[in-house]
């Protein structure tokens, strides 16, 4: 029979094995993990265009900026924010009282060289004079012949006319104002001449051709689409956003345009074959584009692609990813590269 003591050591000790084989037992991983139950679909090749809506603001592609090339106080100036001109009609006069009168001046100092250059010619064919003196009477005739065409051309510039047809939409001075020379007097837009500068991603860009019918809606008037048709596209692409510069004209332009009003342009490409999975199965990282497979075990596996053009709910992947081959759809939350996955519903393909 067992002394008290030793009963009570002994009942310690399986306490403390059995405590031992509980902590054991419940940091034991579990021997198999539950599938992951996501969807498939395959990526498909389809012939297709792309229908994309950008925006942008109307602009006037002509448009010119007049100052003043002389000084002067402004004479005439009848012309307001919205007055319709005509090409070459006076828009602002200039006093060229000075510039007449030093004019005249130079004029005179022409015709008294010509005089002076026939009479010392006559005494040359006498030798009466010499050489020098008949060719210093011919540079004084051209000197004075220079000054006189450029005071012709300063009193040109006290007048100044509309270099074509347009509407003034900004008036900056008033008659009686003195200028400067390389005042900005007034602001002429030509009208006809309105264009919407759209950014477009450089994928898309490569298909955009020059003269290609577009569609604008105009919020301003009531959003009804009006025709337009691509006049330019800009040589050079914005290394930050990766897009380029396309510029659209309105033909004809629709009543009630105006130069800053806001607009959409619905861009139409021609059709191509694109190999395309649904923009759900697209996932991004701070580094890189990726989608999941499923491999021949059952489980999840990661595939880097790269992506262009979106159509609709389905994205193009221009590398990456082959013909029919297939993608996870839905099952993304807590899917991770080597998971078990099953197949539950989707389109195996």
């Amino acid at each position: 029979m067992l002394h008290p003591l030793r009963w009570a050591g002994l009942a310690c000790a399986v306490l403390l094995l059995v405590g031992c084989s509980s902590e054991v037992e419940s940091t034991t991983p579990a021997r198999g993990e539950r599938p992951h139950l996501v969807e498939i679909e395959p990526a498909r090749v389809v012939t297709s265009g792309q229908r994309s809506t950008h925006t942008g603001h109307i602009e006037a592609r002509r448009r010119v900026r007049l100052h003043s090339q002389e000084e002067g106080r402004i004479l005439e100036l009848p012309w307001y924010e919205g007055d319709r001109v005509e090409a070459g009609q006076v828009l602002v006069r200039l006093d060229d009282s000075v510039l007449r009168a030093r004019h005249d001046q130079a004029v005179a100092s022409r015709r008294q060289a010509e005089s002076d250059l026939a009479r010392i010619g006559n005494l040359a064919e006498r030798r009466l004079v010499s050489e020098d003196e008949l060719a210093r009477a011919r540079t004084q005739l051209e000197l004075a012949q220079a000054e006189e065409r450029v005071l012709s051309a300063r009193l040109g510039h006290m007048i100044l006319h509309a270099p074509f047809t347009g509407i003034i939409s900004r008036r900056l001075v008033e008659p009686g104002d003195a200028a400067t020379g390389h005042t900005h007097l007034l602001t002429l837009v030509d009208p006809d001449s309105l264009a919407i500068a759209i950014a477009v991603s450089e994928l898309l860009l490569s298909r955009v051709r020059v003269g290609a019918p577009v569609s604008v809606r105009i919020d301003a008037l009531g959003g009804a689409p009006f025709p337009g048709v691509v006049q330019r596209i800009h040589p050079e692409i914005d290394a930050r956003t990766g897009r380029g510069t396309v510029e659209v004209a309105l033909q004809p332009v629709p009543e009630g345009a105006r130069p800053g009003q806001f607009a959409r342009v619905e861009l139409e490409t021609a059709e191509r074959e694109r190999l395309l999975i649904p923009f759900a199965a697209l996932q991004r990282d701070t580094a890189s584009e990726y989608v999941y497979g499923v491999d021949g075990e059952g489980r999840a596996v990661r595939r880097p692609v790269r992506s262009g053009d979106r159509v609709g709910d389905r994205v193009e992947i221009v590398e990456g990813l082959a013909p029919d081959e297939a993608v996870i759809v839905r099952g993304m939350l807590g899917l991770r590269p080597g998971r078990a996955v099953t197949v539950v519903a989707g389109d195996a393909g």
